[in-house]
């Protein structure tokens, strides 16, 4: 899934920062992200097979995106704004944060390109020059 919206972004003429993919440089996480972060648009990736969880008093688990998803969808948030600057891509039936129930996600399926021209839609309306036959 990363690799996919990598190599997108790549072909719309963006650059897209993967933190794994930086130098550590001696920072520590939150470091690292916090100096790699000066970006004007966050495509945040949700999947089902990130991990499983379940509510207090529940034994039945539920896919969900990994705490420092949920942790770094907020920090765009609060950092780009919520309208026009972040993008949220599922993957599966996942568990969605009670709290950012009303923002739209947007389905990724590896068979279908579909996501793809739904990105590109959300980066051209944000204002970057996008040319949907790169896709």
């Amino acid at each position: 899934m990363k690799e996919s919206v990598a190599r997108l972004l790549e072909r719309l003429g963006l650059e897209p920062i993967i933190l794994s993919e930086q130098p550590d440089q001696g920072r520590t996480i939150i470091e690292k992200f916090e100096e790699e972060s000066s970006v004007g648009y966050a495509v945040v990736l949700m999947s089902d097979q990130d991990d499983h969880g379940c509510e207090v008093e529940s034994m039945e688990l539920n896919p969900r995106a990994r705490q420092n998803v949920i942790l770094e969808l907020g920090y765009f948030m609060g950092k780009l704004g919520r309208k026009g600057h972040v993008c949220v891509l599922k993957k599966g039936d996942i568990e969605k944060p009670s709290d950012i129930l009303g923002i739209i996600y947007k389905d990724y399926k590896s068979n279908d390109d579909a996501w793809k021209y739904q990105l590109a839609k959300e980066l051209k309306s944000s204002g970057y020059c996008i040319n949907m036959n790169d896709i």
